[in-house]
């Protein structure tokens, strides 16, 4: 049972105004509103700036109407097949992190659960390096092998989140077990990686590195699909498990008082934010720490007592959008996205490990 001084436990039960759209209803907590409505207002600004930047800069009022659909048909080649596939990409795996990130951290109610640490993305990038080295260097076994890294990617990030899920569970699932069999489990990964790596010849391990890194450089719209598809059919599904997701937060003895059915909702969610990880993940490769800070920064906006869905998605698009942004055009070369996102969540990550270390919260 919950204690009545518990303030996770009083902002799910007070937090919001319930909203009445005929016979559908839903609570809408008005903090969370307003500041997403500011999120998104940054992140459109950030996408088509993106989209107008380079070395063919196009004006920004031209971009937004292009958006639109009433652009200059001159700029349709560089906007509609170069930029936009790329800036959407960015935008939807920023989006599918955040709220991967979200989920795995309300669960658990840890902020290292994030998928770049408990092996989700290992998974994902073990499987999409081993296409990449083994699919060999011929122009057809090469293209195929090209087209299977998405596949690859999104069939290893399940394993390998169906392997944790079993390695953790007793009689229930426990959030500091599942960081820890997680973090062993990626170690294994990262070392397999590290193997293939030394198998492959300069032109895969080439390859496989700026994949590893996490890139949005050259994303076309076969990109774009795997994570709009992800988005499109998980983001409801989740949204309607939030009420489940906040009950489990309490703990589960809590959630079990209030009538929630512990393991068939928190399987759901799981399939949920490893199919979202696993998704961003086949577009766009490990892009590093966005599922890790983005809800934090998400919930420190909203309150810490929420799950911060919508937020984490709002925030997690942003970072995305803005360190591709730096990647290009404020750097003397041209990175990966994901290098500019682990200068960003590294340190984070080691401030959080030091202050969970001196107050012996132990993570």
């Amino acid at each position: 049972m919950t204690a009545a001084g518990d303030p996770v436990a009083a902002r799910i039960r007070t937090s919001g105004r319930v909203v009445r759209f005929g016979g559908v209803s839903a609570r809408v907590d008005p903090q969370a509103a307003a500041v997403c409505t500011v999120l998104l207002s940054l992140t459109f600004l950030v996408f088509c700036i993106g989209i107008s930047v380079g070395d063919f800069s196009i004006p920004l009022k031209d971009v937004v109407s292009f958006v639109f659909g009433h652009g200059n048909p001159s700029s349709r080649l560089i906007v509609g097949e170069l930029r936009l596939p790329r800036a959407l990409t960015g935008l939807m795996v920023g989006a599918a992190l955040g709220l991967s990130g979200a989920i795995f951290q309300s669960l658990a109610r840890n902020p290292l659960a994030s998928p770049d640490v408990i092996g989700v993305t290992a998974g994902a990038s073990l499987c999409a390096v081993a296409v990449i080295v083994l699919g060999g260097s011929g122009d057809v076994i090469a293209g195929v092998a090209s087209a299977s890294v998405p596949v690859a990617a999104l069939v290893g990030g399940l394993a390998t989140a169906f392997s944790v899920y079993l390695l953790a569970y007793r009689r229930g699932l426990v959030g500091y077990r599942l960081v820890l069999v997680g973090i062993g489990v990626s170690a294994m990964l990262t070392s397999l990686i590290s193997y293939l790596l030394t198998r492959a010849t300069l032109y895969e391990a080439s390859r496989a590195t700026v994949w590893l890194t996490g890139s949005l450089a050259n994303r076309g719209w076969e990109h774009v699909r795997p994570v709009s598809i992800g988005l499109l059919v998980l983001v409801p599904i989740t949204l309607a498990q939030a009420p489940q997701l906040r009950a489990l937060q309490l703990g589960d003895d809590a959630a079990r008082a209030l009538g929630t059915r512990l393991e068939p909702a928190r399987l759901v969610l799981i399939v949920c934010a490893v199919g979202l990880a696993a998704m961003a993940t086949a577009s766009a490769g490990p892009v590093a720490f966005v599922a890790f800070v983005s809800p934090v920064l998400a919930r420190r906006l909203v309150g810490r007592g929420s799950a911060a869905l919508l937020t984490s998605m709002c925030v997690g698009s942003l970072l995305v959008l803005a360190s591709d942004l730096v990647a290009r055009r404020a750097l003397p070369a041209e990175l990966p996205v994901g290098i500019v996102t682990s200068i960003i969540g590294a340190p984070y990550l080691l401030w959080l490990l030091w202050r969970a270390s001196s107050i012996g919260a132990g993570g």
